[in-house]
């Protein structure tokens, strides 16, 4: 039997629906995966070329794409290995941009084995309320919050502070990829008094929290209702995750969130190169995502997952209820230089607003070390 090995991210939402895909893979197909799982934080800030030498199959978020187009060359162009037919059904079948956040210079570096975006999520049974459509209205709501102990929360570790920034900014005027500038001033400037004013009415911990931190303590405990932008995860809406179950739904603009989710991709030095990509091919088709990969905790970067209702049921709704959001959702850059800068402009961020310091300073910052990471180039 043909052994690979394939490095994913450490929750149930990106370790089960692999393990649990490639032990049946392994019975029909005698192709065996073996998972190892590194942390979320390195999932989005760690460079992919270390880990390209030491496994065969990487699950990556789509900004890292970037240093596939370099003269490295740590990845498979997947087009080289998988028919264009099957391609382009999963590029129809992509939940929202999920598919084409892996296409860059002409190949397809990844495929959308994961789909997420930032999304709203409050607790039911804490409230009677429906969800906000504008900021002011989720602030306005935050307050009423706050006075029966109830609270708002936003996660505003380092990568969600600059996410939730990219985000509102987004939102607000657009984004397209590759930027020129990383945000426009008054827009950025905007989008400062925007999670200024949240944060002023959340939960005391929320800048210590990322999402997972968050939705724990949120499905655990009676002190947040409402969320009004986080990366979603489907695990906590199912019955039996938590002891509390969790509803998402819209983020408070018309215009969608950033894209998250996660990319199979395969290393430039797999030995195995086409029973990789065949794996890669039938774990995101829409039969296995929109059931296997469901059933075992997963978050499907296939649409066809997203519209079935026996998904949507075992998932209480999660599908349904943020559907819309995925499908106008905001690709990341995917230059070489973003996921250094996308590291630095979280703590940055985070550090003004704990702080209180000036806005618009920040943004002078924030667009001068934007314009070197478009500077940077393949060391």
């Amino acid at each position: 039997m043909i052994t690979l090995r394939g490095i994913t991210w450490d929750h149930p939402r990106g370790r089960q629906p692999l393990e649990s895909t490639a032990d049946l893979y392994a019975q029909r197909f005698g192709v065996r995966v073996e998972w190892s799982a590194r942390s979320l934080k390195d999932f989005g800030d760690a460079p992919i070329d270390a880990l390209a030498e030491r496994f065969d199959i990487i699950i990556l978020d789509h900004p890292h794409v970037g240093i596939a187009v370099t003269a490295r060359r740590p990845l498979l162009p997947l087009d080289a290995w998988i028919a264009p037919d099957d391609l382009k059904a999963l590029a129809a079948q992509s939940a929202g941009p999920s598919h084409g956040s892996y296409t860059l210079a002409g190949h397809q570096w990844g495929l959308a084995n994961d789909g997420a975006m930032q999304a709203g999520s409050r607790r039911p049974d804490l409230g009677a309320f429906d969800w906000p459509r504008d900021w002011d209205s989720a602030i306005a709501l935050g307050k009423d919050l706050a006075r029966t102990s109830a609270w708002l929360a936003i996660p505003l570790a380092p990568t969600d502070a600059v996410c939730s920034f990219i985000s509102l900014c987004a939102g607000r005027d657009g984004m397209n990829e590759p930027a020129e500038r990383f945000v426009t001033h008054d827009v950025g400037l905007w989008a400062f008094d925007v999670l200024q004013r949240l944060l002023a009415v959340a939960h005391p911990q929320s800048p210590h929290w990322n999402p997972i931190a968050m939705y724990d303590h949120m499905s655990t405990h009676d002190e947040v209702a409402f969320c009004p932008l986080a990366f979603c995860y489907t695990n906590y809406s199912r019955a039996g995750f938590r002891p509390h179950r969790l509803a998402f739904g819209p983020v408070p603009q018309q215009r969608g969130s950033i894209l998250g989710g996660a990319g199979f991709g395969v290393s430039a030095r797999c030995q195995h190169p086409q029973e990789a990509c065949a794996y890669g091919r039938w774990l995101c088709s829409a039969e296995v995502q929109r059931g296997l990969y469901v059933r075992h905790g997963g978050q499907p970067g296939n649409i066809e997952a997203w519209r079935d209702v026996e998904a949507d049921q075992l998932t209480g709704g999660f599908f349904s209820g943020t559907r819309e959001v995925i499908e106008t959702a905001f690709v990341r850059p995917r230059h070489i230089g973003w996921p250094a800068f996308q590291e630095w402009a979280g703590n940055v961020i985070r550090r003004t607003l704990l702080e209180r310091t000036d806005h618009a300073a920040c943004l002078r910052e924030l667009e001068d070390r934007y314009q070197q990471s478009l500077e940077e180039v393949e060391p």
